[in-house]
């Protein structure tokens, strides 16, 4: 296995890590698209381009942009109320 994959799986390790232990939620979107990118940069090294691109797209841009906006929507508006039976 090549010095390159090696870090990159040490990367990709750490940065999973980093959304596990992340607290706050606007700091876990940033992780999870810090993790999507290092493992856009693995599925390139492994020469699996299609796999990297859909990573690219989905877990380093779509996914977080979907909870930021989800994010702001709840600071905006706060969380719904539940209906109440009597």
């Amino acid at each position: 296995m090549s010095l390159l994959l090696i870090t990159l799986f040490l990367l990709v390790a750490a940065t999973g890590t980093g959304v596990v232990l992340t607290r706050e939620p606007r700091r876990q979107v940033l992780a999870l698209a810090a993790n999507g990118l290092a493992l856009t940069l693995l599925f390139t090294a492994l020469q699996a381009p299609d796999a990297a691109f859909s990573q690219l797209v989905v877990g380093t841009a779509a996914v977080p942009l979907l909870f930021l906006v989800a994010l702001a929507s709840l600071r905006l508006h706060g969380p719904p109320k539940e209906e109440r039976k009597e």
